[in-house]
């Protein structure tokens, strides 16, 4: 329960720390005198939307002392507390209201969080089965061009490097005549003639040899003539090994031709620049081609998995229908026996529960609380009631909810909202009723309400050094008395509102 409420720069509070009782718990208050601000702060605290301009520094979530984000905050208070503010009598309207109140009731949340998720496996499924789908058809539709292309370029035997090797022996090719004649000429030089070169040399280097006894530095000069006479021998053998390996054949330049021919076609035709892309391109294509055909592998599996799903979801969907179908009528008699406790004795409640054709995320129902309050005929329930009726109805159905969720704190804001006299006194004693299994915070204006409870609390304001700043406080005595004749008579409280307001509390202690 909702033990103690701590209120730091939030709107005109300052500062407010407050704790509260088990059971009844009352707050009035005049009207401006800050009761909305009290109810915004504790539900912000709880995870609520608020306006950021109230709060005057930032905040951050925190439970048991460590930071959540708000999300988390939200998803545990809802497990604390409940707060029923004055405009969710319009939740009565919305589709959903209704069958999350069967569902309750029938103790089904479980079954239909786990309804859910097997919905929510199934859109996964089938929207992975249509986007497969899809890239089937879009497989199908070129597959014809790109195993063409494929087998262009598969068929081409493509190597990368090889291009630039073409080029390098075309070019020898289309040369060798003009090459054999130089080769021919330097190895004529090295060797031919009437003085060789190479045995030139060797006999210059023996010439030395011999005066170098006389004069040693012609030795190391004929060394260094030996030397170069040794490397230009490497040289002109070399020379000649390249030169016999060029060979003039018009039969191999034609296919070598061919060949460049063959890739520079492609490269053009699409539209790069080297071998190497030629290769990742061909390399692209086949597994394009390869991811193809796994897809129409792997389109079984899945369709059936996805049917698998859409029975689950159907026996799942029909199991929920069955179980409301069930509970409705008992939910139905609950919520009227109650309503007509609120003088509405002639009250008759319908819970009718209606099946699709579709499943969705909470089945194939739609649930719709039906409701005649005057023997005019059953309609739905937000379009014929009054607002006192629509707060007699809400109060039963929280009330009822209550026993169902174990839910520790229940907080009203004007519950009581459109109802007056005796209809107030018997949703006071509801109220204090639930109190006795729970905590229950009623903000009413109410004196017949006001006064059924165990602990009341006054919301004022007062002017200070900090300007009209919001309070609270609690009301004991002769000052619990004045605010219930307060309540019951305005500003000008008489001796005969004093009187009442003491008959009023008596009445209900006794």
């Amino acid at each position: 329960m909702l033990k103690r409420l701590l209120i730091e720069n939030y709107a005109l509070i300052d500062h407010l720390d407050i704790a509260f009782p088990g059971e009844l718990v009352i707050i009035t208050g005049e009207t401006g005198a800050g009761k909305s601000i009290l109810l915004g702060a504790l539900s912000l605290a709880l995870g609520g939307r608020s306006d950021i301009s109230v709060v005057k520094d930032p905040g951050r979530c925190f439970v048991d002392d460590e930071p959540v984000p708000m999300d988390r905050l939200r998803e545990t208070a809802s497990r604390w507390v409940d707060i029923h503010a004055q405009h969710q009598q319009l939740l009565l309207a919305e589709r959903d209201f209704p069958l999350n109140v069967l569902d309750q009731y029938a103790g089904l949340a479980r079954a239909v969080a786990d309804h859910g998720q097997t919905w929510q496996e199934l859109l996964a499924a089938e929207k992975e089965l249509a986007a497969l789908d899809a890239r089937i058809a879009a497989s199908l539709r070129e597959r014809d061009y790109l195993e063409f292309q494929f087998r262009q370029l598969d068929e081409a035997a493509l190597r990368d490097g090889e291009l630039e090797e073409l080029e390098s022996e075309q070019s020898l090719l289309a040369h060798a005549e003009t090459v054999k004649e130089q080769v021919d000429q330097v190895e004529q030089g090295f060797s031919g003639g009437e003085f060789p070169l190479e045995a030139t040399l060797k006999e210059m280097a023996a010439s030395l040899g011999k005066i170098a006894r006389y004069y040693p530095a012609f030795g190391e000069l004929g060394e260094r003539i030996e030397s170069a006479r040794i490397e230009l021998k490497d040289i002109r053998e070399e020379v000649a090994a390249l030169g016999e390996r060029v060979v003039f054949s018009p039969e191999r330049l034609e296919a070598v031709d061919a060949r460049l021919s063959l890739l520079y076609g492609l490269q053009r035709k699409f539209g790069v620049a080297t071998v190497a892309e030629l290769v990742a391109l061909r390399d692209d294509l086949s597994a394009r081609l390869a991811a193809a055909v796994d897809d129409e592998l792997g389109r079984e599996p899945l369709a059936r998995k996805v049917e698998a799903l859409r029975e689950a979801c159907f026996r799942s969907a029909t199991a929920l229908h069955e179980a409301r179908l069930k509970a409705a009528p008992g939910l139905a008699a609950q919520l009227q026996d109650d309503v007509r406790q609120l003088e509405l004795p002639r009250a008759r409640f319908v819970v009718e529960v209606e099946a699709g054709d579709r499943v969705g995320a909470d089945g194939l129902d739609t649930v719709r609380f039906l409701f005649d309050a005057n023997d005019r005929g059953l309609q739905p329930l937000a379009k014929c009631a009054s607002g006192g009726e629509l707060s007699r109805v809400m109060l039963c159905i929280k009330a009822l909810l209550a026993r169902y969720q174990g839910m520790p704190t229940l907080i009203f804001d004007e519950i009581d909202a459109g109802v007056s006299g005796s209809v107030a006194e018997k949703m006071g004693r509801m109220l204090a009723r639930m109190g006795e299994n729970m905590q229950v915070i009623a903000i009413t204006h109410l004196p017949q309400v006001a006064s059924k409870g165990s602990a009341h609390y006054l919301v004022y304001k007062e002017a200070g050094v900090a300007g009209v700043q919001t309070h609270i406080r609690p009301l004991e005595g002769s000052d619990r008395v004045r605010e219930i004749a307060r309540m019951l008579s305005g500003e000008n409280i008489t001796p005969e509102a004093l009187a009442n307001a003491g008959v009023l509390l008596q009445e209900d202690k006794s």
